[in-house]
């Protein structure tokens, strides 16, 4: 990882100061750095870390910064991970620049390493994580979707590139085809569950710990499955109540609304779907060689469940 971390300072350099301002203070900001940990250990699972595999992970991780760049001007966020956005330090314009500088640095990078295949799960995956952006963005202050409709916005927009990153180690080691899906499903079913458990947090963690104000995602009319949960399972009174908050994100019903969650169960119904990605997360790589990097693997899918950050 701290190979990556140099590929990564080293990648973003431009001539053009602005963008080496933000994306030094987005990319060093204090992220998991979870995408690409995962392409590092899928690799590891086969032929061991090349120079190839600190690129692809670098890479991962500046379309993973896009979007968040991205993200926070959509979204009209001011606080990401205990700090400043970047649109909130330099401007929305500046930030969905930069965005678009590490999009094409990204594809630079990928052009670079000649591989059909790398090429083409990055363009699909970069593809569908747009789709998922506009879907999350229909869904604003909708308070009618199924649960199904929001996990679709939710494996586009989130576990897309987790599954891509796990897919990715597998291919640049020449895994069987059988071994790269096999990978490719835990990437998957570890980003549901990662995004899940976030659902959870924005509404009941601790704003220190997560590093942004709780109900970010109610202030923002996001029916995040918790809520939508709560909707089909409370009374007609509470029912109305998660909705009118939903579209018109009131957080002055905050309380109101947890009360609800709570009598309902939906937190934790939520944090049993989680738990069920990440255990067929761990079944997807059952059959592989029980070594280091796949006890790493099943330890990370624990911790998507059980983090409290």
């Amino acid at each position: 990882m701290n190979v990556v971390d140099t590929v990564i300072r080293q990648s973003l350099h431009s001539e053009v100061p602005l963008i080496n301002q933000v994306s030094e203070y987005i990319i060093h900001s204090g992220g998991k750095r979870l995408r690409p940990a995962l392409v590092l250990l899928s690799a590891n699972m086969f032929q061991g870390i090349r120079a190839e595999h600190h690129h692809l992970a670098a890479i991962v991780e500046f379309i993973h910064t896009a979007t968040l760049l991205h993200d926070d001007v959509v979204d009209e966020s001011d606080l990401r991970r205990g700090k400043s956005t970047a649109n909130h330090v330099f401007g929305n314009a500046a930030s969905v620049l930069v965005g678009d500088f590490l999009y094409s640095r990204a594809f630079q990078m990928m052009v670079k390493l000649q591989n059909m295949r790398v090429m083409e799960i990055l363009a699909e995956a970069t593809n569908t994580i747009s789709e998922g952006e506009v879907l999350q963005l229909l869904n604003v202050r909708k308070a009618d979707i199924t649960e199904q409709d929001y996990l679709k916005v939710i494996h586009f927009k989130t576990a897309k590139l987790f599954e891509a990153a796990t897919r990715l180690g597998a291919v640049m080691s020449g895994a069987s085809s059988q071994q790269e899906q096999g990978l490719a499903e835990y990437g998957m079913r570890l980003g549901t569950a990662f995004q899940l458990i976030d659902d959870v947090l924005d509404l009941s963690g601790d704003p220190a710990q997560i590093g942004k104000k709780l109900g970010n995602d109610l202030a923002e009319g996001k029916p995040t499955l918790p809520l939508l949960y709560a909707i089909q399972h409370g009374t007609a009174a509470e029912a109305t109540l998660v909705k009118e908050a939903i579209s018109q994100g009131d957080l002055t019903q905050m309380e109101a609304v947890m009360e609800v969650l709570t009598s309902t169960g939906a937190l934790a119904y939520v944090r049993n779907v989680a738990r069920k990605e990440a255990d067929l997360a761990c079944e997807a790589i059952a059959p592989f060689t029980q070594n280091q990097h796949q006890r790493a693997l099943v330890e990370l899918a624990e911790f998507s469940v059980t983090r409290q950050y």
